[in-house]
């Protein structure tokens, strides 16, 4: 069988993290600036979406109204 070069290149090392553990501070001060912005993103998402079904529930009731076809509103 072939034999596995367990041979990392320094840049590997670096940018992967082998070879060495993660500095929790660090990680911690990431997480900390990561999630208002993963949380605000979120709601804008939510927020675009909940808009754009008012608006195709609109376009919905004004096409049935078109073609005569009475529903009742929720």
């Amino acid at each position: 069988m072939a034999d596995v070069k367990q041979d990392h290149k320094g840049e590997d090392v670096d940018s992967y993290g082998m070879g060495n553990s993660a500095d929790p501070k660090n990680m911690q001060e990431l997480t900390q600036y990561v999630s208002p912005r993963i949380y605000a993103q979120d709601d804008e998402i939510l927020d675009e979406m909940g808009n754009r079904i008012d608006d195709l529930e609109k376009n919905i009731a004004d096409l049935m109204t078109q073609a005569g076809v009475e529903g009742g509103d929720k």
